[in-house]
């Protein structure tokens, strides 16, 4: 891993980015139908991870694959516009090591993003929830294999995955703006099959209220790596597994995803100056 990330870093210092440079202090993770929360970086820049040696490529549909610096919100961010999945075929590794390249690019919060399906019944699409939690179903972990005390402890807990100062600031934002905020458990599996009506039954048994394949993964390295995480679902479709649960498709999945993602972006706005 410490191979790879120096060959990140060496990528990004001939773009004129290097970790003794101006550091980025947020770091934003874009999940599906949410690529437009760039929009409204300032200043805005931007690296295609085809040009960023040890990346991984982003290949799911509507993932435009940059890192996208700038300045929101008087922060310096920089923004992963497409992630990468374990059904893409990626491993849990190559999921982890663009969370390390912003680790020594300067990150110290990690906001997270992503498109869910909703378990909790009284959840309805386009709804935003903000993760409290996570239960990782994907059957890996990132800290699996040989390990570098460099880069974080062993056994790193994970009790306070999702910093609560940071959750208590996003509601607080939320009361300020006006703006309807579910609270949730997010469920993690690996994916692309969306979850049989009897699977996303178990999820809610075991306390999930939304459903999707991605951010657990991303979540653990952060935690790993000392960044504290901010995690906010876009709830794109119904998966309740109830009888009358309707089939679903990824695309009536996206729209629903970007009408939440609206939300998202004035929450994010107005979240940013109080990540501390």
């Amino acid at each position: 891993m410490i191979e790879r990330l120096n060959r990140i870093s060496a990528s990004l210092a001939r773009h004129g980015v290097t970790t003794s440079g101006q550091r980025c202090e947020v770091g934003l993770v874009l999940g599906s139908g949410l690529g437009h929360l760039v929009d409204a970086i300032d200043d805005a820049r931007a690296i295609d991870y085809a040009e960023i040696d040890g990346f991984p490529r982003s290949t799911a549909p509507l993932h435009a694959g940059r890192l996208v610096f700038g300045t929101l919100q008087g922060r310096r961010v920089v923004a992963m516009q497409g992630r990468f999945h374990l059904y893409e075929g990626w491993s849990a590794r190559d999921i982890a090591a663009p969370v390390y390249a912003l680790q020594r690019l300067g990150v110290a919060h990690l906001v997270v993003t992503n498109a869910a399906g909703g378990l909790n019944a009284s959840f309805a699409p386009g709804d935003v929830m903000l993760i409290e939690d996570h239960i990782n179903l994907m059957g890996c972990n990132p800290l699996t294999g040989a390990h570098d005390e460099s880069l974080g402890p062993r056994f790193p807990d994970m009790s306070q995955a999702y910093w609560p100062a940071h959750r208590a600031a996003l509601i607080e934002q939320a009361q300020a703006l006006q703006i309807p905020l579910q609270r949730g458990i997010y469920a993690a599996v690996a994916g692309p099959s969306f979850e049989t009506s009897a699977e996303r039954r178990y999820l809610r048994v075991i306390g999930g209220d939304a459903v999707g394949m991605s951010t657990a993964l991303e979540v653990i390295t952060a935690n790993h790596a000392g960044i504290k995480v901010l995690g906010l679902s876009a709830i794109s479709n119904v998966a309740t597994g109830a009888p009358d649960q309707q089939p679903d498709t990824i695309e009536d999945v996206i729209p629903q995803a970007a009408r939440a993602g609206l939300q998202i972006a004035r929450l994010m706005a107005a979240v940013l100056p109080h990540l501390r």
